[in-house]
C-alpha cells in the first residue's frame, strides 16, 4: 500500500502553485551580490501523501510545459506543507508563508470571511476537477456513482445544486442540513474535511453544511445507498481511507486543460485506487495578504 494514495493529495498539491512575478531589472543595473538577493518565496500547500517538494516541483514543471505555461507559477520556491485550511489561513497572516493557491470557489469563500486577505492571479491553469475516490476493489461502485453523476449532469441537477448552495451564497455560510437516510440500505462511511469551502464546509459548531450535504443527499437517493460523514483532515484523508476508517473521500483533485481533457498524473499510473468522473469544475486562484 506504499504508493496506494500518492495520487490523490499529490493532485491537491496542485493548489500551492499560485505564483507572483517580479519586474524585470533594468539592462544596465548589475545583479545584486548572492548574499544580498532576495530570500526564496514561501507557498502553502495541504500536505500531499507519497509526493515530497522535489516531486511536487518536478510534477508541476511537466504540467507547465503541456500548458504553455510560465514555470514560475508551477514551481514555487519553496513548498510549506500544511494538514488543514485553517492552519495555511493562519501562516499566511503571521507571515510564514507568501500566498497559497486555491480552487476559485475556496478562495471566494476565504477572502468573503477574511477582510485582510485579497485573490491574486485569478484564472490559473490547469483547470480543477473535483472527483469521489474509493479503493480499487471498490471499483464496481465507482462506476454506480459515475453512471449517477452523469444522469445529474445531464439533467440540470447537478447545475441547480451548485448554484442553490455555492453560487447564490457569495461566500456566506451555508444552512446545516442532514442527509436522509434509507431503511435498510447499505451505509458507506465518507471522509468530509471542511477544507474546501464551500463545496465542503463544515460550519463552527462541526456539523457539515451547503454542497457536500446537498450533493450526498442526492446521490443517495440515485445509488441507493446511506452516507455517514466522517470529518477529518485534508493530510489525513489518505489514511482513513487506507485502514478502513472511511470508505469514500468526497474530493480528491485532478487536473484538465482547457478542452477539458485529463492531464497526466503525477505518478507514472494509478494503482490500488478509483477515481470517478469529476462532478465539478473549478479554476485556479492565488490568496496573499491584503
Amino acid at each position: 500500500m506504499k504508493r496506494l494514495f500518492g495520487l490523490l493529495l499529490a493532485l491537491v498539491m496542485l493548489l500551492a502553485c499560485a505564483g507572483c512575478g517580479g519586474g524585470d531589472k533594468k539592462a544596465e543595473e548589475p545583479a545584486p551580490p548572492a548574499n544580498e538577493q532576495k530570500s526564496e518565496s514561501k507557498v502553502g500547500a495541504l500536505m500531499p501523501i507519497g509526493l515530497d517538494e522535489e516531486g511536487y516541483k518536478r510534477w508541476t514543471k511537466n504540467i507547465a510545459e503541456l500548458e504553455g505555461q510560465p514555470a514560475g507559477y508551477t514551481a514555487p520556491s519553496t513548498v510549506v506543507f500544511f494538514d488543514n485550511m485553517n492552519s495555511m489561513i493562519m501562516a499566511l497572516k503571521s507571515k510564514q508563508i507568501d500566498r497559497f493557491a486555491t480552487p476559485k470557489t475556496v478562495g471566494n469563500y476565504i477572502v468573503k470571511h477574511n477582510d485582510d486577505l485579497k485573490l491574486i492571479d485569478d484564472n490559473l491553469k490547469p483547470i480543477l476537477g473535483y472527483s469521489m475516490a474509493m479503493q480499487e476493489k471498490s471499483k464496481a461502485q465507482i462506476d454506480e456513482i459515475n453512471e449517477a453523476i452523469a444522469a445529474m449532469r445531464a439533467d440540470g441537477t447537478l447545475q441547480k445544486l451548485i448554484k442553490e448552495n455555492i453560487t447564490e451564497l457569495a461566500g456566506d455560510d451555508p444552512v446545516a442540513a442532514t442527509i436522509p437516510k434509507i431503511d435498510g440500505a447499505e451505509t458507506l462511511k465518507i471522509a468530509v474535511t471542511g477544507d474546501m469551502p464551500a463545496l465542503d464546509c463544515i460550519l463552527a459548531n462541526n456539523t457539515p453544511a451547503g454542497f457536500n450535504v446537498a450533493f450526498l443527499s442526492e446521490l443517495s437517493k440515485r445509488i441507493n445507498k446511506n452516507f455517514e460523514l466522517v470529518s477529518v483532515e485534508a493530510g489525513a484523508r489518505g489514511a482513513a481511507l487506507s485502514s478502513g476508517q472511511v470508505d469514500i473521500l468526497f474530493w480528491v483533485l485532478g487536473t484538465y486543460d482547457q478542452d477539458g481533457k485529463a492531464l497526466p498524473y503525477p505518478l507514472d499510473d494509478m494503482k490500488g485506487v478509483a477515481i470517478s468522473i469529476p462532478y465539478m469544475m473549478d479554476s485556479r486562484v492565488g490568496v496573499a495578504l491584503n
